[in-house]
């Protein structure tokens, strides 16, 4: 039997690891694309639910703001998966008033109630999202358990910047929308801007929490291998089950900006 030499097995070794690397980068893309297939049909399945919504015009900012928790209980909260939770509702809601529109063209006043109510509706479900945050810390605490600081910086920044994401997706659907919805939309942005929003607030509270858990996490180097997405997406999906009350109370349809009201 002919032996193979060192630099043969050498060979072979090395190209196995090819190999592996390679079926490996072929296996990631193929999850990739998977994930990119679901996350598609959830943004369409999203937005018909929200453009019913629309049509049905009643009961608007509470059932889009009920699309939107359970749409965010099956995410990551990070900031691209928001930004396609939010388009994808800004698009229902500016595909069905543009319908309303066409269909009942003497009542545009009405027909851009459910407009603003839409807006108001994700607005309280993004704060109801920065509510499970802050809930998820102080649970945590309350457990002596902790989450990593890198965990804990990580998720502070993405929070940081949902207000602004929000507004931008806002003002991309104001652009993209045509006529009074246009004009409407832009209107809310402006409002939102003046006035504040309600995820903005919600956060003021929360960033505050992460900033005092960031600074025991530096004091304490004991970790509980808990991870903090994991924990608000559970709360969210509690809240989207109606199981969780307390995180929709403290976001109610008094507490909207005034840019909202009709």
């Amino acid at each position: 039997m002919e032996k193979k030499t060192g630099g043969e097995g050498s060979s072979d070794k090395t190209a196995g690891k090819k190999a592996d690397k390679t079926m490996s980068k072929a296996a990631g893309k193929t999850a990739s694309k998977a994930a990119g297939k679901t996350s598609n049909k959830t943004a369409v399945a999203l937005e018909a639910e929200v453009r019913n919504t629309m049509a049905q015009g009643s009961d608007v900012r509470q059932e889009v703001r009920d699309l939107t928790v359970r749409a965010l209980s099956t995410q990551n909260q990070d900031r691209e998966s928001l930004r396609h939770v939010m388009t994808a509702v800004m698009k229902g809601v500016r595909e069905g008033a543009q319908q309303k529109l066409q269909q009942s063209p003497l009542h545009t006043q009405t027909a851009m109630k459910p407009v603003r109510d839409a807006v108001a509706g994700l607005d309280a479900a993004l704060a109801q999202l920065a509510e499970a945050s802050k809930l998820a810390l102080e649970e945590a605490a309350g457990r002596a358990q902790k989450f990593s600081d890198e965990e804990l910086a990580r998720v502070r920044t993405d929070l940081e910047g949902v207000e602004n994401l929000f507004l931008d997706v806002l003002q991309g659907s104001a652009s993209a929308a045509q006529d009074l919805v246009k004009e409407t939309l832009g209107d809310l942005v402006m409002h939102a801007k003046r006035n504040g929003t309600a995820v903005g607030s919600a956060l003021q509270d929360t960033l505050s929490t992460f900033n005092r858990q960031m600074t025991l996490a530096g004091q304490n180097q004991l970790e509980a291998g808990l991870q903090l997405t994991h924990a608000i997406t559970n709360l969210m999906r509690q809240t989207a089950a109606g199981v969780l009350t307390g995180i929709a109370e403290r976001v109610k349809p008094e507490d909207k900006p005034t840019g909202y009201r009709s």
